[in-house]
This record gives structure tokens, sequence and C-alpha cells, in this order.
């Protein structure tokens, strides 16, 4: 869990340091820029007026924002934290008569300026912080078990509810610290496929945690009272395509999700499995091929270091038992040699904020080689426990890397293809830009393999589709059925990352195409890459993505649809920004 902080003392306004920023998040938060402060209007240490007429019955202060990498950093944003759902209704209609937007807050576990973009200075905005109390939750036995969650909690207190009422979720993002409503704007995912002659519990899907979605309800306007009111929509009305991902063009304050029977994971580490050989072309692809362990157990990961030899592979599968080699874990966040800071690694981090990158590959073979002795000395290279406690792993206090992340939609059969390539792609550019002198690339590389959003896997009559998400199946590809993640991480004060990412996206993009694969997005992360910057590039943000998401749906199912209904629902643009302007205008 983050440590607490006493919020009611005033902490003066202050942009991180890059040592701060890269070391201290990974050291128990000792030097890391936190955004605890908070400013009330009567306080002289305000920096602007507050909101005109804010509504007397909640309170509102200034607070610094910042998202998870650092590269989105608000000194003095106007926040609230609404006690209820109709408190949210009250805010939506001040705003919109006020000519005020509001932004869903959760954990700000984000990479992508959804919330809000950089260079905005939050003028006429007010932050809605659904942590602090719409987090309630409650389980419902029944085939299948449903969980009835507000927005703002964590995906810690949710899985432990869960947990504690024998249910579960197949597959969960690897950090508790972001909401429920936050990961189903942008429809959170793990790494789930069915392995071999596995026969999926009743409830449970492999797509994204949006496909477990049965009811929802947002703040919406309505035409009958001329005012923003709360509607409930079920999974059957077609209006819910639109906010079952909603890029947080929209405000949800409660879900309803269908869930699984609680299932013991048993998860193994590999690290002495070679790059070529667990990414190798299928044609040579033996049975330590990332396919085969995806055919094998169903749920696999693998993390790679640029410039090393041996990436982490990580293999769960379903043990109701204990085995004999396995340890048992009794709590989530085992691997604790991912969540802090040693000093080769800090002295790494000043030597890139300084510009120096020319020591990257001696510190990739450093950080492999503390994943390789931590799983020794902590003894983690085999763990068995209840579902969470394997599938939880990664704490706030690891080190903020930005990532960019693509999905590639194709047929089981080509994952190792999909792999493969995407391998030697990035290892020549890697290469490439060794030859010149550069390493824009000190972050792992995570490969992650999930199914998808199939409305046959939901139980409820007539089940919409979610239109924008990144995992939503083709109708006229009915054998494309798996979707490949691929994420690419790095510091965010490396120099030369932008480009990088702009190249291996343009590849991306091109060969995923065709009869082979098609890609989309993942939302959270970097995409719309060019030499400025992530989320830059005007051909892909108004031509290529939208297009991508509309590919192979019916008419009037696509990406236009989507902008439609959120439109309607919220005509003053109240739940939206610059950036969403852009993207979804």
């Amino acid at each position: 869990m983050e440590p607490s902080h006493d919020r009611s003392q005033p902490v003066p306004s202050r942009r991180p340091s890059r040592r701060a920023f890269l070391a201290g998040a990974a050291s128990a938060g000792a030097l890391a820029w936190v955004p605890v402060f908070r400013v009330t209007p009567a306080s002289a240490q305000a920096t602007s007026a507050p909101p005109p007429g804010f509504p007397s019955s909640i309170a509102v202060y200034q607070q610094a924002y910042q998202n998870w990498a650092g590269m989105i950093v608000i000194d003095d944003v106007w926040t609230c934290a609404p006690a209820s759902a109709e408190d949210v209704v009250t805010l939506a209609n001040w705003a919109h008569a006020n000519g005020y937007r509001l932004r869903p807050k959760g954990m700000s576990h984000n990479w992508s300026p959804i919330l809000l973009p950089a260079g905005n200075t939050g003028a006429g905005y007010v932050l809605v912080d659904t942590t602090q109390h719409l987090t309630s939750v409650s389980v419902t036995a029944g085939t299948p078990a449903t969980v009835t969650a507000q927005a703002g909690i964590t995906m810690d207190a949710l899985t432990t509810a869960l947990a504690a009422a024998g249910c579960g979720l197949g597959a969960i993002p690897a950090p508790g610290d972001i909401t429920l409503g936050g990961g189903l704007a942008i429809n959170a995912h793990g790494s789930a496929i069915p392995a071999n002659g596995e026969t999926p519990l009743a409830g449970q899907t492999y797509g994204s945690l949006s496909n477990l979605i049965l009811s929802l309800t947002a703040v919406v306007w309505s035409s009958a009272q001329g005012a923003y009111a709360l509607k409930s929509f079920q999974r059957g009305d077609p209006d819910i395509r639109a906010f079952l991902a909603h890029l947080g063009r929209a405000f949800v304050t409660r879900v309803t999700l269908q869930v699984a029977a609680s299932q013991n994971l048993r998860c193994q580490s590999w690290v002495d499995i070679s790059a070529a050989d667990l990414f190798a072309p299928p044609a040579s692809a033996g049975s330590n091929s990332l396919a085969s362990y995806a055919d094998g157990a169903g749920r696999v990961e693998a993390i790679w270091f640029p410039f090393t030899a041996t990436p982490w592979l990580k293999v769960w599968s379903v043990a109701p038992s204990k085995p004999a080699l396995s340890i048992a874990v009794s709590g989530p966040y085992n691997y604790s040699f991912t969540n802090s800071v040693t000093t080769a690694e800090n002295t790494f981090f000043d030597q890139v904020a300084a510009g120096d990158t020319a020591g990257t590959p001696a510190f990739e073979g450093t950080a492999m080689a503390l994943v390789d002795t931590g799983l020794v000395f902590t003894g983690t290279w085999d763990i068995w426990s209840q579902w969470q406690n394997v599938l939880l792993y990664v704490k706030p206090t690891t080190v903020r890397i930005v990532e960019a992340g693509f999905a590639v939609i194709t047929a089981r059969a080509n994952i190792q293809q999909v792999v493969s390539d995407f391998y030697a792609q990035y290892t020549s550019r890697l290469n490439y830009y060794a030859g010149l002198g550069d390493y824009p690339m000190n972050g792992p590389v995570e490969i992650r393999v999930t199914g998808l959003d199939h409305p046959a896997d939901v139980a409820a009559t007539g089940a919409q589709s979610p239109i924008l998400s990144s995992v939503r199946p083709r109708p006229d590809r009915p054998d494309w059925d798996v979707a490949v993640w691929l994420d690419m991480g790095t510091l965010p004060v490396t120099s030369g990352f932008s480009q990088f990412y702009a190249d291996m996206e343009s590849w991306i993009w091109s060969h995923y195409s065709g009869s082979y694969a098609t890609v989309r997005p993942e939302w959270s992360k970097a995409w719309a890459c060019t030499a400025s910057g992530p989320w830059t590039s005007a051909p892909l943000l108004a031509g290529t993505i939208p297009a991508a998401v509309s590919a192979g749906q019916a008419s009037g199912d696509g990406w236009a649809a989507a902008v439609a209904i959120l439109a309607r629902y919220d005509p003053g643009s109240v739940f939206s920004n610059p950036f969403l302007d852009a993207l979804l205008g």
C-alpha cells in the first residue's frame, strides 16, 4: 500500500527534480515528488481565485497533479472529492452553468493525456477525486457471482473483497494502485488465454476488464430534465457500447461486474531461456517459445531488458493444490527486488538525466542480474497462492518509466510470428541507434497475451460490444482470437526516446496489417508518436487510429458511433479536455 500522508499541512508547490523523480519514486517515496498538499480557497497560498459559485456542500481545494511517469505535471489544480454520486451530478450541473470542465481523477497511474494534457494549467477545470469516498463494494453470490463497486475503489481493495468472498478474476493488471473506474475507462487487462484443454469458469473472460461489465451508472445529460443526472445502462443497451471503454470522455460512478469462482495459481519464473529461443521465428521455434508456454499454461508475460540475452519469463498456471516445489505466499507484491533502487541504478539514472546514455548496455545487464539474484534470495522463482497474490506485483515504489503500448490482434496460431517479428525489429532499431552512439531505450519490453472482448462471454441477453476496446473482436475475422500486447519502456528523461517510439510505431502499424493482423493502441500508454513526443501525430490521431477501431465492424458500429454516443450524453463537453476534443471530435 502507498504510505499515508498528512494532508492537513500545506506543502509548497514545486515540480520534481529529475533525480527525485527517477530515484525517489523507487525508494519508498523518500525523495519522490508526490502531489500531497492541499490549499483551501481562503489560504494565502492559493494561486488563483476559486471556481465561481462552486457548490457550497462540496469542499474545493488546490492540489498538485502528476501522472505516473511525471510527463504531465500541474502544480495547483482546483480539486474536490464528492461524497456521493449525487454530488457528481451537482458538480456537473455547476460546471455546465459556469463554463467549467470536470476530470475524473483516480490514482493517476496513467501515461496518456486523457485526464489533462501536458502544458495545461488547470484553468477552467476541476479534478474530481473519486478515491476518497466513491469506494463502496459488495459481492453477490450467483452463477456467475457479481460485484458492484463504485469507480474510486482501487484494484487492491476490489481484489481483497472478491477473494474474501471466494470469488476471483481471471486476469488483472499487475499494479493494485489503479482505480476500477480508471481501469475500465481504458479497458485495462492482464495476461490470459485459455490453456490447452482449459474450460473457463462461469463468469470468466479472457479479454479486458471492460468485458466483465453487466451494468454501469454514469452522469449524463438528460434532455427531459434539461440537466445532468444519473443514468443506469444495462449491458444489452446499445448506448453502453461507448461507455464500456470511454477514454475519460464520460464519468462512470458505479459498475456491476460478473466474476468467477476463486482460483489458486502457480507462478513460475524462468531466467535461463534465451531471447533467441523465446522469440524464435515459428519455423525454428521449439518447446521454449513464448507461444508454447502460452498454449501450455495460458498465462504468460515476458520481460526483456534491451541488450540482454535472457528475459524474465513468468508463467501462471491453474493449480488447485500447492505443487510440491512451489512456495506458498500469503499476500501480493512478492518481488520486492523490483520495487526498490540500488546505488548502481541511482548512478545510472543521474547519468541519463544529464544526457549521458552510454552506460545503457551495462545497466541492462545489471537490471537483469538483479532479477536473477532477487528471485533466488526472496525465494520467489516458483510461488503459489490465491489468484490475486500471484497476479499483483507492481507497487507504487517501482521506477517510473514511460511506456509505448499496442495490441496486435491476430490468430492464436500467429502468436510466435508476432513476437518474433517484433523482437527482430526492436533489436534492429536498438543496434541502429547504438551504432550512432545513441541509447534511447533503457527500460524493459513487456509482452503479454490475452483473449478478446467477446460479448458471448457476458452473462447478459443481447450483450453489446465495447466499441473503443483495444481488444474488440473483428466480426469479419473470427479467426483472430487473441491480442499480443507489446510494451516498450524507458526513463522519461532519456534523450531520443520519442523518435525511437515513432520509428517502432510506424513499423508496427505497417507490419501488422492486412491478412496477418491488425493493431490498436493501448490507451493508457504512449501512442501516436513523433519526434516531438507521444500523442502528437495528427495523421494517426485523426485517421489511422479511428480507422483501426472501425475496421471490420458493422456500419454504425465503429469510431464515429462511439463519438456520437458520448457527445449525445455530454453535449456540453463537461467531461472532456483539449486532447480528447481533438481525438474524439
